[in-house]
């Protein structure tokens, strides 16, 4: 392919899985000519895209310097990597999976210290009863350092880990520690602790698109077609189809408040069928009411896909 649209997704591990699952969902499956091992793909049927498979690491890279034009990596190493996201990247949607905290940990033995204050105080001890500043382990250089900024610290010194950041306190490398967790459960088993105010981030996997990268009119068109296949699937998972068989039309009032919810009327009933496109969490109320209004029936229906003209997604590049 002649400059094709160029997707970087992660070449392994869980986030790859989910990567390719939610492609799949919008009609987007993922093909590797040469097996797992080839670190280059395609997507089925659709000309012009090309797949790079990378770490997640070098998604953010390769997207701040414009050498792909959309990436699917996690929030954290976009905020760790990059001084100024929105500089360099359009973060474009989050995808509901890949969830990990960015967090502060102390040892379970800190028993008076519970928040980032509490460290203030401990550092202080550090530097009169040891003689030198806390040790804060992390692969989170950036993000660490920002954090301890904007609450007052600065007698404290970062010891780049490169290994497993939870177990450095134990070791004696450092005193506590900065490192990303899903469930806590391996900070507990070394005898670790989060602060209360100690999560720096929230971070999920995310649709991301580069403001570096070269966007002539093929590429954008690709994106585009890509764009709409995921927004589509995005909406129709968010909403429901409700069809009412409904003698007369949908009653204004309610045709109001379908409106006014975010709902859209698809039939209006002068066929004797009402169609609504309706959120998920008012399907059961706009039931009840379709049904008071006299429908003999009301169905409720998944769609797969939800398109439309609009196109919020590509509208952002």
């Amino acid at each position: 392919m002649t400059n094709p649209l160029i997707i970087g997704l992660p070449s392994k591990g869980r986030l790859q899985e989910n990567a390719f699952a939610f492609f799949a969902r919008a009609g987007l499956n993922v093909s590797q000519a040469r097996g797992a091992r080839d670190y280059r793909g395609a997507i089925s049927g659709l000309e012009g895209v090309e797949i790079a498979f990378l770490s997640a690491s070098e998604i953010v890279t390769e997207l701040a310097r414009g050498a792909i034009h959309f990436g699917l990596t996690g929030a954290d190493l976009v905020e760790e990597a990059l001084p100024d996201p929105a500089a360099k990247v359009e973060m474009l949607v989050p995808l509901g999976f890949g969830f990990a905290n960015v967090v502060v940990a102390v040892p379970q033995a800190w028993i008076d210290v519970h928040a980032m204050a509490d460290i203030e105080d401990v550092a202080a001890a550090f530097r009169q009863d040891k003689g030198r500043r806390l040790r804060v382990a992390t692969k989170y250089v950036n993000l660490t350092r920002r954090f301890f900024k904007r609450h007052g610290i600065a007698d404290y010194r970062i010891v780049e880990s490169l290994g497993a950041t939870e177990g450095a306190p134990a070791a004696g490398t450092a005193d506590c520690i900065v490192d990303i967790t899903t469930t806590g459960s391996t900070l507990a088993a070394n005898a670790l602790k989060v602060l209360d105010d100690g999560t720096m981030l929230k971070s999920e996997a995310w649709l991301i698109a580069s403001r570096a990268a070269d966007w002539n009119a093929p590429q954008r068109e690709a994106a585009r077609q890509v764009l709409a296949r995921i927004h589509a699937e995005t909406e129709a998972s968010n909403r429901r189809e409700l069809r009412a068989f409904l003698e007369g039309s949908l009653p204004e009032a309610l045709a109001r408040e379908i409106d006014q919810f975010g709902g859209e009327i698809l039939l209006d009933g002068s066929a004797g069928i009402v169609s609504l496109l309706v959120p998920k969490a008012d399907v059961p109320r706009l039931a009840d009411k379709l049904v008071a209004a006299g429908a003999r029936r009301v169905l409720v229906a998944s769609p797969d896909y939800a398109f439309s003209p609009d196109n919020p997604l590509f509208d952002r590049l």
